[in-house]
């Protein structure tokens, strides 16, 4: 059983009433004798499960559990009542399907995108870009227009060297909305920029423009693009050697340790991944 689905006793339901103000928690006063609290039950561990953090379900055993069931007015079974801050907010006798109790619950539960972002923020602290990258990308999507979710990214793919994703990203934040995380994000893209543009980069750009057939020179820029998190640039590179030879100095070597680098979800790795498996197979 999971730790968010707890029995209630006479001697517990304070308890879970003051964790009531901290979460939602759902009050479910069955019975063994009931066929469809046997239908019931197993719906509600589920969504329980799926909301580990966000959610305690209290489950009374009415036969067990009688004066209990009379304090909360509990006249039939299966009953389910909604409490939050210690009071039923919402609540339905019988059964009812799996959606209509999560429509019933959105109002309650932080969104998935909240989650999201919950599961990120720790990452964030830690500047574990990687992992914080593929939630916060997902939070976006979900909720395009949520700016603070879309500063954090930009964040991150600054750090990640992302600076044309960052660059757009912070493009589209209104006036009202440039806060100062908006601020701080946007000196960090300003000092990336300048950075990507090393002098090694620049010699070695410069050594290209006279002799551009030269895949030594080729696989040194290579090198320099990823030191400053130039990814795409590295990577497109690396496949120019690799399409003429499969086994030329290092290029596959660097290839494949610059796409182990990449963020999961990230698009350049899985379109750089097929690209290198064209060749092989």
């Amino acid at each position: 059983m999971s730790a968010n689905i707890k029995p209630v006793t006479i001697e517990n339901v304070r308890e879970l009433l003051e964790l009531s103000f901290a979460q939602p928690v759902l009050f479910y006063f069955y019975s063994e004798r009931s066929p469809a609290c046997l239908n019931l039950g197993p719906v509600l561990q589920r969504i329980a499960q799926n909301y580990p953090d966000a959610l305690t379900l209290a489950v009374v055993d009415c036969d067990q559990e009688q004066q209990l069931a009379a304090h909360f007015g509990v006249r039939s079974v299966p009953t389910v009542l909604f409490i939050k801050e210690g009071q039923p907010v919402d609540g339905f006798a019988g059964e009812e399907p799996e959606q209509a109790i999560l429509q019933r619950l959105s109002v309650f539960l932080p969104k998935p995108e909240d989650q999201l972002l919950q599961q990120a923020m720790p990452l964030l602290e830690q500047q574990n870009w990687t992992e914080a990258y593929p939630l916060l990308k997902q939070a976006n999507e979900l909720a395009v227009d949520r700016v603070d979710i879309l500063l954090q990214l930009a964040l991150v793919q600054v750090e990640l060297g992302q600076l044309e994703a960052a660059e757009k990203a912070l493009a589209t934040i209104l006036m009202a909305d440039q806060d100062a995380l908006y601020q701080s994000v946007k000196a960090r893209l300003e000092l990336a920029q300048q950075a990507a543009d090393s002098p090694e980069v620049k010699a070695l750009e410069q050594a290209l423009v006279t002799d551009p057939d030269n895949k030594e020179l080729q696989q040194q820029l290579a090198v320099q693009y990823h030191q400053v998190q130039r990814s795409a640039e590295a990577l497109a590179l690396l496949f120019e050697i690799l399409k003429q030879d499969l086994n030329f100095g290092e290029a596959k070597k660097l290839y494949l340790d610059i796409l182990a680098t990449l963020p999961k979800g990230e698009p350049l790795a899985s379109s750089y991944r097929r690209k290198l498996y064209s060749l092989l197979y």
